[in-house]
């Protein structure tokens, strides 16, 4: 039983690898722009913008010459990378946000996004950029020579050969065919986001990171675009570490999408003007994307939500598999990332609904439910309503003994959550679930919480609310893929 929880181009040659912090803090600031990107350029922009636009889009090839490649399947499958261009930030923001140093031109996020058929499904695919893999034979773009199978870590074949490379690699790892392929940099991120007027963030606790800037106080917060990068490249927020930043990644595309669908904003000529310009100079795609397919898409997504996405990272088996010269890297858990991909060569929904609406309306905690073990006691005067209590908590989440009895004492009005100070954080989670509820630390109770119902409880259907947990387990079901109305704030 888990214990409750305490508080330009790629260029020929490799450069030398950046420090750890820098380039693990770079890959969150690419992930939500890239999808920026991709939301923005496929809800309904206007046929003389998207002209617009596509006459600054920059072409590459990545598909010339490719052999023995997946089959094609239903719907659409994008590869998007990012790359860290910052040429049009100021010295100013860069001071302000954390974005100093220089950029490398290289790639450390690689996202799969396949549209569905009928283009009313989004799912968008994280593959971690340390992801261990084997690199196919091809021919160096330095030295022309041949270069044999070998491993490595995915973002080196953005490096080894560009895009092309890039195409090769991914689509041998996961057996998914790609249609089409987007690359962008962080440059007009924070210039769309506040185009967009901000993107809305919830968080149960205050989230400060020195590393990143980011200093955000407990609740609901409109961050602006510099704000937004480093809400995204945040890392050193909790113990959850890449885990807990790749949830709040997702949070921000589904609130992104959320806010490109439902302000108006899409039908504002001026501000589709404002939200083209902001990204010409930063995107580049494979000749066969161009502004008819775009609009096209725009026309068929006109009504999406974000109940319409979908998120997920690739399983993990092995968080440092260490490979001779090339170090620590990601291995995947293939028996799971296979039956990821599979759903989407077959046009399936990756995150399927559990028990009608799920985490839908959730109030989003510090700790998850399930890391936490409750005993109910009725207090309440009604019996049987502790049963019932302990029922809705266990519906919710909560690990509960099953065994809920009558509490001891003089009745009280109010419901108590008893805690043991060292879970504090567990007690505050628990509380949520039960508004009005008082906190009572009790020293030496240990891991076990325990709810005493007050006779003001009497209704366990309307005194239970429904919780889900901000960020992720650190377990095996840390990359269960999640709709996009199951992140956005409630």
């Amino acid at each position: 039983m888990t214990p409750p929880a305490r508080s330009p181009r790629p260029r020929p040659h490799s450069r030398p690898r950046p420090p750890e912090r820098r380039r693990r803090t770079r890959w969150g600031r690419r992930l939500a722009m890239g999808t920026a990107a991709l939301v923005l350029a496929t809800s309904g922009i206007g046929h003389a913008v998207v002209t617009g636009l596509d006459g600054g889009i920059d072409r590459v090839d990545p598909f010339r010459g490719l052999s023995n490649r997946p089959g094609s399947g239903g719907g659409m499958n994008i590869l998007l990378v990012g790359t860290d261009g910052r040429d049009k930030i100021t010295p100013a923001e860069k001071a302000r946000y954390h974005l100093g140093g220089e950029p490398c031109h290289c790639t450390d996020t690689v996202m799969m996004v396949h549209l569905s058929a009928d283009r009313d499904r989004a799912s968008v695919v994280s593959l971690p950029r340390d992801s261990y893999t084997e690199i196919p034979e091809h021919t160096d773009p330095a030295t022309g020579r041949r270069r044999a199978a070998h491993p490595q870590k995915l973002n080196a074949a953005y490096a080894e050969g560009g895009p092309g490379l890039t195409v090769r690699t991914v689509e041998h790892m996961t057996g998914v065919h790609l249609d089409h392929y987007l690359e962008v940099d962080f440059t007009s991120f924070m210039k769309t986001v506040d185009v967009l007027g901000g993107v809305q963030v919830c968080t149960p606790r205050p989230l400060k990171d020195d590393y990143s800037g980011l200093d955000l106080p407990a609740g609901t917060s409109n961050l602006n675009g510099g704000q937004a990068l480093q809400y995204v490249r945040s890392r050193h927020l909790d113990g959850a570490s890449d885990l807990g930043r790749m949830q709040r990644q997702q949070r921000f595309m589904a609130s992104l999408i959320h806010q490109a669908t439902s302000s108006g904003m899409l039908l504002n000529p001026m501000k589709l003007q404002d939200l083209a310009s902001a990204m010409l100079g930063s995107v580049r795609a494979d000749r066969g994307f161009g502004s008819t397919d775009i609009l096209a898409l725009g026309q068929a997504m006109k009504d999406f939500t974000p109940a319409s996405s979908e998120f997920a990272s690739v399983p993990l088996g092995d968080m440092n598999y260490s490979v001779p010269n090339v170090g620590s890297t990601v291995k995947w858990d293939e028996a799971k990332a296979q039956r990821l991909f599979q759903s989407l060569r077959e046009d399936r929904p990756i995150a399927a609904r559990q028990g009608g609406d799920g985490a839908h309306g959730a109030k989003p905690v510090d700790v998850a439910p399930q890391q936490i073990r409750v005993r109910v006691l009725n207090g309440s005067g009604h019996p049987g309503l502790g049963r019932a209590a302990d029922h809705a908590l266990a519906a919710t989440g909560f690990n509960t003994d099953k065994a809920p009895a009558t509490a001891q004492g003089t009745p009280m009005p109010h419901t108590v959550v008893g805690y043991d100070p060292g879970w504090d954080r567990s007690a505050q989670s628990l509380a949520a679930a039960l508004p009005g509820a008082e906190l009572r630390q009790v020293p030496n109770q240990g891991p076990v919480l325990t709810v005493t119902l007050g006779t003001q409880f009497t209704d366990a259907a309307k005194g239970v609310r429904k919780v889900r947990a901000q960020e992720p387990a650190q377990d095996s079901d840390s990359a269960r893929a999640v709709k996009g109305d199951e992140v956005v704030c409630p």
